[in-house]
């Protein structure tokens, strides 16, 4: 059982994270490559996933087995953008690396790696940040686009809880696994886990690869999060919708500004260095594809400090998923072709 205990300041410091998590996103997606082939959501998913001999699956699976611990680290819960949660992972301290590795199977640390890990190699550090940058542009990003329209219905069902009953209805639909018995939420859990949030607040994930039950990080002294199952309506990834609006969208903005566009939404905001770097097109044709999108109103940029970053507009993300801009996005539950409902 894991008991959450909040403070009436607690209560007022709940949070929604605004986007999925790609550092979650990617360690629960690493478990659900080491699951059934059978499994009624991840299974197809799976079947189309890159091979699990791919360097940067295989790296990461040490780190990541399908049952029991993953290092806290993995997960360092610093916003919603990859680069910073990789910035993370490589900056952790050897004392924590050693700490959390030693908690991993016995038979794992006689691996190489993982021994250089421990020790904070910086050459292994690098190896660890360049695997989930792979392993989030090789895996996820082609259906990142969909996870991120789950977790925006997900989110959409949680503000109304908020705006009809408040917080504490929102921590009582959280999950069917939770039940909110003021001042402690309890969650069906492996192991007795007690987290005190003594006036932190707790940030919830809603997750597309999270399954069976919420989960939170192992140290109770790290920010508290709680991650739990956002894909209430059983919403497959591999569902092939998106080819014919990706292949008109070339025919109306041309292959390039297209991929420009898909690169934004796959990787939830970036900039114009990245889109060049991932596209292999100069800086400035970067610039100049993301300036006619913007005067199109189908991106959003924004400086901050000395970057420009690109985010779809809610018009380019109706561009993108085919469909009109006054309709509304596809919410988890409702049924549709290709999916399957609870």
């Amino acid at each position: 059982m894991l008991n959450i205990h909040f403070s009436s300041d607690d209560l007022g410091r709940v949070r929604l994270a605004t986007a999925p998590d790609p550092s979650w996103e990617m360690l629960l997606s690493l478990h659900a490559l080491g699951g059934s082939p059978d499994h009624i959501v991840f299974g197809p998913w799976r079947a189309t996933a890159l091979n699990p001999l791919d360097p940067s699956i295989s790296l990461l699976r040490r780190l990541a087995p399908p049952r029991g611990y993953s290092p806290d680290f993995l997960t360092p819960g610093v916003g919603t953008g990859l680069e910073s949660a990789v910035d993370a992972v490589m900056s952790v301290g050897r004392a924590r690396l050693r700490a959390e590795l030693a908690l991993l199977p016995a038979r794992r640390h006689a691996d190489p790696w993982m021994r250089g890990l421990a020790l904070g190699e910086p050459e292994t550090m690098r190896r660890l940040g360049g695997a989930m940058r792979r392993y989030h542009q090789r895996v996820l990003a082609r259906p990142w686009p969909r996870i991120r329209a789950v977790i925006d219905g997900e989110r959409a069902l949680r503000a109304r809880d908020l705006l009809d009953g408040g917080v504490e209805r929102l921590l009582g639909n959280i999950h069917p696994l939770a039940r909110w018995e003021p001042p402690v939420l309890r969650v069906d859990y492996p192991v007795r886990q007690d987290l005190f949030l003594n006036g932190r607040g707790l940030l919830l994930i809603p997750s597309y690869f999270c399954w069976r039950r919420p989960i939170t990080l192992r140290d109770g002294e790290l920010d508290p999060v709680l991650v739990y199952p956002a894909n209430r309506g059983l919403q497959l990834l591999t569902e092939d919708r998106g080819t014919p609006q990706l292949t008109a969208l070339a025919r109306l903005l041309g292959r390039t500004r297209a991929a420009v566009l898909e690169e934004i939404a796959s990787s939830n905001g970036t900039t114009g260095g990245e889109l060049a770097r991932r596209l292999g097109i100069s800086a400035a044709s970067a610039s100049e594809h993301a300036a006619t999108m913007r005067d199109a109103n189908l991106i959003i940029s924004r400086r901050v400090t000395n970057t420009v970053w690109h985010t779809l507009s809610p018009l380019g993300r109706a561009l993108l998923e085919g469909r009109r801009p006054d309709d509304e996005p596809h919410a988890p539950g409702r049924a549709r072709t290709g999916t399957r409902s609870a």
